[in-house]
């Protein structure tokens, strides 16, 4: 049996007002130079912290790596948790999320090496294809910054929207030049959009959230993300200054190993790609 801990960000939330989140119950310098415990990971369920077991339990031993891992369903505490020391390092982002999520709320997580790639899709319960969506069909697309420039992207590449010319990683549905379907555009947080999908004609949603919900992205997805010269691979990361914890070194070199290649392969068959 896995033993995972999962927290939601209510508790964590909590935590954080009454114990100031310590994973080792010290300041955050402290635990910077304390590499004797555990390594804590937070990372989403599907596929992170799926690929963090299957090392936990087959690889981590032999290395001499203590993981501990713990799941979150949202994309803020991970990076949040990391800053103050409540974790060790984290997995579910890629580079230009995480650039934002820096620059607004002042963060210092960096990446330390890039492990695979979830292609964010356009999915529907009520057509099977994007031809078959009529005019004025309303989708859901997630409301950070990133995801809904990307989500915009994906839509663009297949012919349902045209974005203006030099629109970057900041578009959002004001940024539409050309709109032929007069599609609407709903607003909600990446983990909702799957569970829009019976109140919506479609959904952008992103490839972990997909497989959560038993979605096979290579087969369910009406238009699926390329992967060529993607900058969305998604990455461990931990904060500035933690990059040489010999732990992070051991969970890097284990993440990018021929084993957890093949996991990814034969588990996930093109839904999650290996980025090494």
């Amino acid at each position: 049996m896995r033993n995972t801990a999962k927290f939601s960000t209510a508790v964590l939330a909590a935590g954080a007002l009454t114990f100031g989140l310590s994973a080792c119950g010290s300041s955050d310098s402290d635990s910077a130079s304390d590499t004797s415990g555990p390594l804590v990971v937070a990372a989403s369920p599907t596929p992170h912290a799926e690929i963090l077991n299957y090392i936990k339990e087959n690889l981590a031993k032999k290395a001499g790596l203590d993981l501990e891992v713990k799941e979150f369903q949202d994309y803020i505490v991970p990076n949040t948790a990391t800053e103050d020391g409540s974790v060790d390092a984290n997995y579910f982002q890629n580079q230009p999320y995480l650039d934002d999520f820096n620059k607004k709320r002042g963060t210092h997580i960096v990446p330390v090496v890039t492990v695979h790639l979830e292609p964010l899709g356009l999915y529907s319960h009520k057509v099977k294809s994007v031809d078959a969506l009529k005019s004025g069909a309303t989708v859901a697309v997630p409301n950070d910054a990133v995801n809904e420039a990307r989500s915009l992207k994906l839509l663009a590449a297949n012919g349902l929207i045209t974005l203006k010319d030099g629109v970057g990683s900041e578009a959002t549905p004001q940024d539409i030049a050309k709109n032929p379907k007069n599609l609407k555009f709903k607003e909600v947080e990446a983990a909702q959009t799957v569970r829009s999908l019976d109140d919506v004609d479609a959904a952008v949603v992103n490839g972990n959230y997909a497989i959560s919900a038993d979605l096979k992205p290579a087969k369910d997805a009406l238009v699926l993300e390329s992967a060529k010269n993607s900058p969305y691979g998604n990455f461990l990361a931990v904060k500035d200054g933690h990059q040489d914890d010999p732990r992070v070194k051991k969970l890097a070199k284990l993440l990018t190993s021929p084993e957890v290649k093949k996991f990814i392969e034969d588990k996930y068959a093109g839904s999650v790609i290996p980025s090494f």
